[in-house]
């Protein structure tokens, strides 16, 4: 008997099953709007954005780390002088983050449904633990993975593990996400197949150049043609 070539497929979650970015880059007009007395909009962006990067060995991804990066760039655009206004009110922003509703994104209910018993199905995604859950719990789509992986952050031991442990192994499954960076190449390194769908916003620091040569690469305009590469390789 031929052995099926693919048996696991893992989803990230952020801007991938639903939106997420959009909701940061409001966060962070808001910010710049709190701080406008003090430096431009584009160099407070520009020093979140340095924070951020500064802090992710130290907080992780996700919202609160992203709120103390907030606090910590108020503290020297103002060069300590910060109001503590202003760090409640960066306080409250964060927290109105962490509440917004989860938006779904088109074709992902449907795409999930139609795969769901076909393959074992997986969510791979990094950021806070508390986050995660919430916005995977209001989304309703929990009951259609086989398994959900939480991480601090993803690189091919990431995949071999998460595949090795769900599955039969990193060369027969798939990751599909917007994040190069995150989803797509260290799945191709792992030994995965990777499909990228972009989506229009993406976090700049997740940004690297297309794996156009590799074997294993496909791109996709959206979830809902996802069953054509699918077919392909059956």
């Amino acid at each position: 008997m031929t052995q099926r070539p693919l048996t696991t497929i893992g989803f990230d979650a952020d801007d991938t099953l639903w939106q997420n970015e959009q909701f940061y880059r409001l966060t962070e007009l808001q910010f710049t709007d709190l701080l406008a007395d003090h430096a431009a909009s584009d160099v407070i962006s520009a020093r979140l954005l340095e924070a951020e990067k500064r802090n992710l060995r130290h907080y992780g991804f996700g919202i609160k780390g992203f709120t103390l990066s907030m606090i910590e760039t108020a503290i020297e655009i103002t060069e300590g002088e910060v109001p503590s206004t202003v760090i409640a009110q960066i306080l409250d922003i964060g927290r109105d983050l962490l509440a917004h509703p989860v938006e779904t994104l088109p074709h992902v209910r449907q795409t999930l449904e139609a795969l769901s018993g076909k393959y074992l199905l997986v969510l791979i995604t990094k950021g806070d633990l508390f986050d995660q859950e919430r916005k995977l719990a209001q989304s309703g789509l929990g009951d259609l993975f086989d398994a959900i992986e939480i991480v601090s952050d993803k690189n091919a031991s990431t995949y071999r593990r998460i595949f090795s442990k769900v599955g039969d192994g990193p060369e027969r499954a798939m990751m599909i996400g917007n994040s190069l960076k995150s989803d797509i190449v260290p799945a191709l390194a792992a030994g995965s197949y990777g499909v990228f769908v972009p989506h229009e916003l993406t976090w700049s620091f997740e940004h690297v150049e297309e794996p156009t040569e590799a074997p294993r690469f496909r791109k996709i305009g959206h979830l809902g043609e996802l069953h054509g590469v699918l077919d392909a390789l059956s």
